[in-house]
């Protein structure tokens, strides 16, 4: 399946069951690019349920799909009100591809829209280049621990104009 055969709409919740499944296999599939066996499965160790994602979605915040021909979610991104890009991840077979970068651009202009003066996250080491790509300029390495695993992201932010 080809990127330009995907496109960006707001989330559904019938979308929950295949983001709980994606947000899975984006960490094992991709993760290991970057993180070792231990540090996946610490964050990862079992795919969410889709009542985590119904009750993520609901809190407030805006979430934007990336769907396939089939109108099944292949990727996801997730604004929260205060400007924080909580999730941003994609289907293994469809990485690379700039989906991602389709779903960042999509937060970017609502964010612009609801005249949001800053976005920050904290991206993964796979993540950290997508965003770099839309602006976003790292302000710290972050090691934490999650599960009893270290592991580590980047705290990054960009100003809207």
């Amino acid at each position: 399946m080809q990127a330009a055969n995907v496109f960006i709409r707001p989330y559904r919740t019938d979308d929950a069951p295949h983001m709980a499944r994606l947000y899975y296999d984006a960490v094992h599939g991709l993760g290991r690019r970057a993180y070792s066996a231990a540090q996946i499965s610490a964050w990862a160790p079992a795919p969410l349920q889709p009542i985590d994602v119904l009750n993520r979605a609901a809190d407030g915040r805006m979430t934007f799909v990336a769907a396939d021909t089939s109108d099944q979610a292949v990727g996801y991104v997730d604004l929260e009100a205060d400007g924080h890009v909580d999730h941003l991840y994609c289907h293994p077979d469809f990485a690379g591809q700039g989906v991602a970068s389709r779903l960042l651009e999509t937060v970017i202009q609502r964010a612009e829209e609801q005249g949001l003066a800053v976005l920050y996250v904290e991206a993964s080491e796979l993540a950290r280049p997508v965003f770099e790509r839309h602006g976003f300029t790292v302000t710290a390495r972050r090691d934490f621990e999650v599960r009893g695993g270290l592991i580590h992201n980047y705290a990054m932010r960009r100003e809207l104009t």
